[in-house]
């Protein structure tokens, strides 16, 4: 508070001006706060004058304004851990998980939009080069913080969302087969400032206030543009990647002769009636995901006839060229040589 004498003033006026600031409060907690005193609220100031003439007291004289607290409006989108989410190929229902934050000084509604890139840099440094697909946005219903099938619901607003609170989104979407390690998806949670003007319906739009301070409750946006965005338009988004972590097999098939019926085991040759020994390497890339359920079908060709005696071996290993039998069986019905691999880890 100041008092001013302007310079232009008689002796016979004094000014008392004064300058306050409406209250606003923040908490130690992070995220801090700071919405202010609501919007709408009436404040009403208040002077009284005493004074004396010739010594005597004089009537007292009092005065008073009032005006209406302003409305701002601002709002943030953040993506909840700030780390790219692995999936991989062929995921359903992976998620990407985001905090719409109401900082304005007014309870609001927060209409809801979900949008991929097109190319170009995803947010964390990977280039955006697939689109997920069955993309749903969901609110996080019993405010755990975590995506519960059947429980969270499927939404495209935020419905009476207070000042200085919180909403957990998620991003829910499905992962084409077929992607490769590192590949990226990169998706965008919008939020849009909308009227809380009835429970369980979205409101309008809201709009900001034009022209000068009205005697009413205006509207400004406060929003910034940090992370891309616009600043003061009413609208706020952030940016999460679907990031993959496949394997990546690769097959090699050799053949070694075993025995001829002319030169047993010394220095056999690939004549009628040798035994031939097939080997199917299957590798898992390093940096890769684990491969689970390996399933390896062979057809064995009509030149051919298996041969019991040898059998098939499962989860063998390489030295050279030359396979290390494994401890387990394969099988063989109808001309088909199978068997499956329970796992193939990265770099195996």
């Amino acid at each position: 508070m100041h008092n001013t004498i302007g310079p232009e003033m008689t002796r016979n006026m004094r000014l008392l001006a004064s300058a306050s600031v409406l209250a606003a409060t923040a908490f130690a907690a992070s995220p801090a706060f700071a919405a202010g005193t609501t919007a709408g609220t009436t404040v009403t100031n208040s002077v009284t004058l005493d004074y004396k003439v010739g010594g005597v007291d004089q009537g007292q004289i009092t005065a008073s304004d009032t005006f209406t607290v302003d409305r701002k409006v601002n709002l943030t989108v953040t993506e909840t851990g700030n780390l790219a989410t692995t999936v991989t190929p062929g995921q359903t229902a992976a998620v990407t998980v985001f905090s719409v934050t109401n900082s304005s000084n007014a309870p609001l509604d927060f209409a809801l939009a979900a949008s991929q890139l097109s190319g170009g840099t995803a947010a964390h440094g990977r280039t955006d080069n697939f689109d997920v697909t069955n993309t749903k946005i969901y609110a996080d219903t019993n405010a755990n913080g975590s995506f519960d099938p059947g429980t969270d619901q499927e939404t495209a607003y935020l419905d009476q969302v207070l000042a200085d609170t919180s909403r957990t989104v998620f991003i829910v979407a499905d992962v084409p087969v077929g992607r490769a390690t590192n590949d990226a998806a990169g998706v965008r949670l919008s939020a849009t400032a909308a009227e809380a003007t009835a429970t369980g319906s979205l409101g309008a739009t809201v709009t900001q206030t034009t022209g000068a301070n009205s005697s009413g409750m205006d509207t400004v946006f406060a929003d910034t543009n940090t992370g891309g965005n616009v600043a003061r338009d009413g609208i706020h988004f952030a940016e999460d990647d679907y990031v993959v972590h496949a394997a990546s097999l690769t097959a090699t098939k050799t053949s070694r002769v075993i025995s001829d019926p002319l030169n047993g085991t010394t220095d056999p040759k690939m004549i009628p009636g040798a035994v031939i020994e097939y080997c199917i390497a299957v590798a898992n890339a390093a940096g890769s995901a684990a491969a689970t359920a390996v399933n390896i079908s062979d057809d064995v060709p009509d030149e051919t006839t298996y041969d019991p005696a040898f059998g098939i071996r499962l989860n063998g290993t390489m030295t050279g060229s030359t396979c290390n039998l494994g401890p387990s069986s394969g099988s063989y019905t109808n001309g088909i040589v199978s068997g499956t691999i329970s796992s193939i880890d990265a770099g195996e």
